[in-house]
């Protein structure tokens, strides 16, 4: 940024209204580099445009500045609001990345008579109930498997009352990990009962779930109904023995989340932990890039009002290993009560139980932070000497990989995966549906595939805005000579190498158009290499893998006269799948949306016809 430039921002910012609102940093391509926020528009936009002394991170930032523009709120947390949603929707290089709230995993309780526990990303108005949002899928498939487990609530597909006595029981039942709903002997009644125990758990309150079956199971006992008293037991003892893997932390009853947060030189982390009755559930480690702490206390807020935005379970305290200015900390706590209809409390101690606590997070994100760091290390000394080995002119921080799968001629796919700054990037992962090759010429579709990418380097923003350091593709000479006549034709100049297979379906080498590169002899390269193909390799097949089963699925019910695609559709999302309606009998099709009586006859004996 030239003189003339910054002192043209500075009148401008200077005429701005001393209001709460969001600003926007262009870059001289219209690109948004950064996002932020204030109660006083005028004197933090003008800051950034004045002379004197500005951290490295904000003077690199300004220096790229070319235009901005903003947005006038009528209170701070509208502004807070509208920042995060700007931030997603334009993902800025130095704001931290938040997490959209549909990647979220939840565990649902569905509104039916006999209610089942799932998985799901997605909060709709369903009138079922949502715990959560967890840490990650792992944490709620875990809880998930547990609860149905150890309440004995069904896991299969079936639908119930509609599968009731349909089908001989499954082995869980037999196993005694089922109550055995499609049995016919569980009343509406005994089942609701296990749902409410897996709701109090969810909440956090197991302590009450326990309570009451022990309660419910000496009540059985007195009436004689031994039989009763006895499986009541054992879901005592299974509730009993989930509580004690959890980790106890404070005062049985003490609901709380603990922010720890910790920087360095290179990376900075924040640890969360979740504390109910007393019970460490679960915890999370939020890793951000420096780059994305341009002002950090910005961004720490940013970052919590995006974490409890999509949660509904907000504790009473929330602790915090750092200080936060007074009126952040009091429009934070007027959100999070609104969102608790409580008020919640936020705390930095500095003493007793409570400061521990703190340092405990704070010492899981050192530990995090250290990780990180010792694998970026690794990363780069391998990248480094991938570069030597290729002859490049820079050390790759953005590598994209493609691969082609196809069943027949049918469904053709090309998935593209990127690796970046030491690690795989899902959330920058692309699939290319190809359309324009006939036949299974795996040459043409990496062509139409590398072309489509190449058109959107102009993008403002998003994965294909940027220009790769290095493209890998999963096959020999031909495929790299085809690809790099496209980058060519696209005015592309990128380093564009084939990773070759030995006949064990295991890479030996990279190569060009023209030769090949050994790989074998340096194993972290050879690691590297082999985790990227394996990755792209899955990635493809899996999308492919996708389509053929959607295919599959509505295409057989196309063939049933008078059911279109748009109908087929909306059978399916009733049923839940295929499987279902297969099994399904003429009233549940008649009760499906846009069927009716005669139609299902007619799906009814399709389906039951071709079994005979």
């Amino acid at each position: 940024m030239n003189e003339q430039c910054r002192q043209k921002l500075l009148q401008r910012a200077l005429s701005l209204p001393l209001s709460p609102g969001v600003y926007l940093m262009r870059d001289a391509h219209g690109r948004i580099i950064y996002v932020g926020k204030s109660r006083k528009l005028k004197n933090r936009v003008s800051q950034y445009f004045q002379n004197g002394e500005k951290s490295y991170k904000t003077a690199r930032m300004v220096s790229q500045v070319d235009d901005f523009e903003y947005f006038l709120c009528d209170t701070e947390i509208e502004a807070l609001a509208l920042e995060n949603t700007l931030i997603k929707q334009h993902s800025p290089k130095y704001n931290i990345r938040l997490k959209d709230a549909k990647s979220y995993p939840f565990i649902k309780i569905t509104d039916e008579l006999y209610p089942r526990l799932v998985f799901t990303r997605a909060r709709l108005s369903d009138r079922g109930r949502y715990f959560g949002p967890y840490s990650g899928a792992s944490v709620a498939g875990t809880v998930l498997r547990t609860l149905n487990k150890a309440l004995g609530l069904p896991s299969c597909k079936r639908r119930f009352p509609r599968d009731i006595g349909k089908e001989r029981p499954c082995l869980y039942y037999q196993l005694g990990q089922c109550c055995g709903v499609c049995t016919g002997h569980v009343t509406p009644e005994a089942y609701a009962a296990r749902v409410r125990y897996a709701a109090d758990i969810l909440r956090g309150n197991s302590a009450a779930a326990r309570r009451q079956v022990r309660e419910e199971m000496g009540a059985a006992a007195q009436r004689e109904e031994f039989e009763k008293a006895a499986a009541l037991r054992d879901t005592l003892f299974a509730l009993e023995s989930l509580s004690e893997k959890q980790k106890v932390v404070a005062a049985p009853d003490t609901a709380e989340d603990v922010f720890g947060f910790y920087r360095d030189d290179f990376t900075a982390v924040m640890a969360v932990f979740y504390v109910r009755e007393g019970a460490l559930i679960d915890k999370t480690e939020v890793v951000f890039s420096q780059d994305e702490l341009l002002d950090e206390n910005e961004a720490i807020v940013s970052f919590l009002y995006d974490h409890y935005r999509a949660r509904t379970d907000v504790p009473p305290r929330v602790l915090l290993s750092f200080s936060l200015p007074e009126e952040d900390k009091e429009m934070l706590s007027a959100f999070l009560s609104e969102r608790s209809a409580r008020r919640t409390v936020l705390h930095t101690p500095e003493r007793g139980e409570l400061k521990t606590l703190c340092e405990l997070a704070v010492s899981n994100a050192r530990e995090r932070a250290a990780a990180v760091r010792r694998e970026r290390e690794q990363s780069d000394e391998t990248t480094v000497r991938l570069a030597a080995l290729l002859a490049l002119e820079v050390v790759p921080e953005r590598i994209e990989a493609y691969d082609i799968s196809n069943l027949g001629a049918e469904h053709k796919t090309c998935g593209m995966i990127v690796f970046e700054n030491g690690r795989l990037v899902p959330s920058e992962y692309r699939t290319f549906r190809i359309r324009d090759v006939e036949g299974t010429d795996d040459y043409a579709s990496m062509r139409e595939a590398l072309s489509r990418r190449f058109a959107h380097l102009g993008d403002e923003n998003g994965s294909f805005s940027k220009l790769p350091d290095l493209i890998l593709l999963d096959g020999g000479r031909t495929h790299v000579a085809a690809v790099r006549e496209v980058a060519r034709s696209c005015g592309v100049t990128v380093p564009i190498f084939g990773m070759v297979k030995d006949e064990y379906h295991k890479t030996r080498a990279l190569c060009t158009d023209s030769e090949e590169i050994s790989i074998a002899l340096d194993k972290a390269v050879f690691g590297l290499i082999y985790r990227i193909q394996e990755e792209v390799h899955r990635y493809a097949v899996r999308r492919m893998s996708e389509a053929k089963r959607k295919s599959v699925k509505t295409s057989e019910l196309e063939k049933i006269a008078g059911v279109g695609k748009a109908k087929a559709k909306v059978i399916l999302a009733h049923f839940g799948g295929l499987g279902a309606v297969r099994r399904a009998d003429e009233a549940a099709l008649a009760a499906a949306p846009g069927v009716g009586p005669v139609l299902a006859r007619v799906i009814y004996t399709y389906f039951h016809g071709k079994e005979s």
